[in-house]
């Protein structure tokens, strides 16, 4: 993905370009219509067609449920715009815990962890980078980078207007942030209900 298709509203950094980007027109104001935000859109031609639409909430997680509902709101919107010729498959799915980092959030979140990040131009003669996110602000990124050549700065300072693409590293660390982050979710979703449920009681009575 580029940054080369703008997007009134999209405050993702890294953005799509060509039938892409057209598509991620139509997808994003029906998915934050419905609670969800975009994070990606691909279309491949493996195994046929199929056009790939990564989605999350707000809060960075993503159900089966939530993939059913998605699914069933962005397909009569996808029929109606028609922006892909021929037929093709609608897949919908997460981010996954090495996940790509579109938003400034999504680096600042992933602080600590492995990180792969691909440039447009060339910073240091290079424009791959591999290392561990130290900070995050509203400019650039700082990495300190795990397998630095020989003469080279570990730590390097990434401006967002640079980044064409960049994905955590699944590593045991993040797994364990993940899953961690997951029982804390699930934890309050039942208190959630629990609290809904004791309001419900005591409304009856």
């Amino acid at each position: 993905m580029t940054e080369t298709a703008t997007s009134q509203g999209d405050d993702r950094i890294i953005r799509e370009s060509g039938t892409d980007a057209r598509v991620a027109m139509i997808v994003r104001p029906v998915l934050e219509g419905i609670g969800y935000r975009l994070v990606r859109v691909r279309l491949s031609g493996q195994n046929g067609p199929t056009l790939q639409i990564m989605a999350e909430r707000p809060n960075g997680t993503m159900t089966v449920e939530d993939c059913e509902a998605v699914s069933h709101a962005l397909s009569p919107a996808l029929d109606v715009e028609d922006p892909l010729s021929g037929a093709y498959n609608l897949e919908i799915s997460s981010p996954g815990i090495d996940r790509p980092l579109v938003r400034k959030s999504d680096f600042a979140a992933a602080t600590g962890h492995l990180v792969k990040i691909e440039t447009s131009v060339l910073l240091n003669d290079r424009k791959r980078f591999r290392g561990r996110i130290e900070e995050a602000d509203e400019v650039r990124v700082v990495v300190e980078r795990d397998q630095p050549a020989y003469g080279e700065e570990a730590r390097i300072e990434i401006p967002f207007d640079a980044i064409a693409d960049a994905r955590l590293v699944l590593t045991d660390d993040l797994i364990r942030d993940a899953l961690k982050k997951d029982k804390q979710l699930r934890q309050e979703r039942k208190k959630r209900r629990r609290d809904a449920a004791d309001e419900t009681g005591q409304e009856e009575t």
